[in-house]
């Protein structure tokens, strides 16, 4: 969330799969191999958000890694940007505040047609069910690497329990145009976790961040992307038929 400029058509694609989820057209999954400039992800999400709601093209669900970088979503404080790192601040059309995105970090940007999967159940599409299904799926994947994870009320994200209290271990910021989905989720993996030292993470001071290393899992990105993918289907849909296609 590439096809535009030289830079984007630069990363690789080392797996495309499809999944059909009741739309009319099979869901995509795809991983960047390279590192992705956050500018690059916008413009792919724009477009295809855009094919999207003309119907040229299906739904899609991309996993990427950033350089090191913060972004600034729509309730932003200018209080809660720390400074002291050279990394690049983003404004972007998310909701939320700031967060952080770098190495290690897995983030799934989410183009999904909200209204005609509703229309496919019969009922009408709702956002916050949506907030709940990606809070959902972040929760019972990281239960199957054995950590117990939860969310508190007025604070967004996914939480854990440390020895020095509880901690956000990924985040997620939702836009929504015409019923189309963009932005998604991020779970710390094993990022360095002194990049958050530049922001207040989510507008929070109370609590910090933590990952899967820092917690003694340590799980690979590809063991992370196939648990996701396992568990985007038990949470966003009863059955799904899966067949890669390598490119």
């Amino acid at each position: 969330m590439f096809g535009v400029g030289a830079s984007v058509h630069s990363i690789e694609r080392h797996l495309s799969t499809s999944i059909n989820y009741g739309t009319t057209q099979p869901m995509e999954w795809e991983t960047a191999e390279s590192l992705v400039y956050y500018p690059d992800a916008l413009a792919r999400m724009a477009e295809r958000v855009a094919q999207i709601q003309r119907g040229e093209a299906g739904e899609l669900a991309w996993m990427v890694e950033h350089p090191p970088l913060y972004t600034a979503g729509t309730s932003t404080k200018p209080a809660d940007f720390l400074g002291g790192t050279d990394f690049p601040v983003y404004e972007t059309g998310r909701g939320g505040q700031y967060t952080y995105h770098g190495p290690g970090q897995r983030v799934v940007y989410l183009m999904l047609d909200l209204k005609q999967r509703a229309a496919a159940r019969e009922t009408a599409p709702d956002l916050r069910a949506y907030v709940k299904n990606l809070e959902c799926w972040i929760i019972r994947t990281l239960a199957e690497f054995g950590v117990e994870a939860f969310t508190r009320d007025g604070r967004i994200g996914v939480w854990v329990s440390t020895a020095v209290g509880e901690a956000k271990i990924a985040a997620l910021g939702v836009r929504v145009q015409k019923w189309v989905t963009s932005h998604g989720i991020a779970i710390n993996v094993n990022p360095d976790l002194s990049h958050y030292a530049g922001i207040v993470p989510c507008g929070i001071r109370e609590f910090g961040v933590t990952s899967l290393a820092a917690l003694g899992v340590n799980a690979t990105m590809e063991e992370v992307d196939a648990v996701l993918r396992t568990q985007f289907a038990v949470v966003f849909a009863e059955t799904a038929a899966l067949h890669d296609v390598h490119l």
